[in-house]
């Protein structure tokens, strides 16, 4: 899935997905926030089309993926990674997530992401969010 996302292939990376997938992100993530789009993504039309219409609206260039763990059990795949680009506003991207998936007849039902919403927002806004 995440080789589709990188590569653009939408198509391939909608597959990927049962029709009513959910993607649940912090509420107010700074993602989200820049945009003014919803954390909480429900189906698999409305999660594509994020990635590939609202996503590259902030996250302009040089989207990259570095994987540090894959953890399975059963019907959970446990994912952390950390996500670098270039954000519109020409500031560095970087940061750590963990993705928590959930899968119905071998594809994902539900997606739990986790960051640091406060890093995110010091990156995207360029200073820092006060505790």
């Amino acid at each position: 899935m995440w080789h589709a996302f990188t590569e653009r292939d939408f198509d391939r990376f909608t597959a990927f997905f049962t029709d009513d997938a959910e993607w649940l992100a912090p509420a107010n993530n700074a993602t989200a926030f820049a945009l003014e789009v919803s954390s909480h993504m429900i189906g698999r039309t409305a999660i594509t089309d994020f990635f590939a219409n609202d996503f590259p609206r902030l996250f302009v260039q040089d989207v990259a993926i570095t994987n540090h763990g894959l953890y399975a059990e059963g019907d959970r795949v446990i994912v952390e990674h950390t996500m670098s680009a270039t954000l519109a506003n020409g500031n560095p991207y970087v940061n750590d997530y963990c993705f928590v998936f959930e899968l119905r007849d071998g594809r994902i039902h539900r997606v739990r992401e986790y960051l640091d919403s406060s890093r995110g927002f010091e990156m995207i806004y360029n200073e820092p969010v006060a505790d």
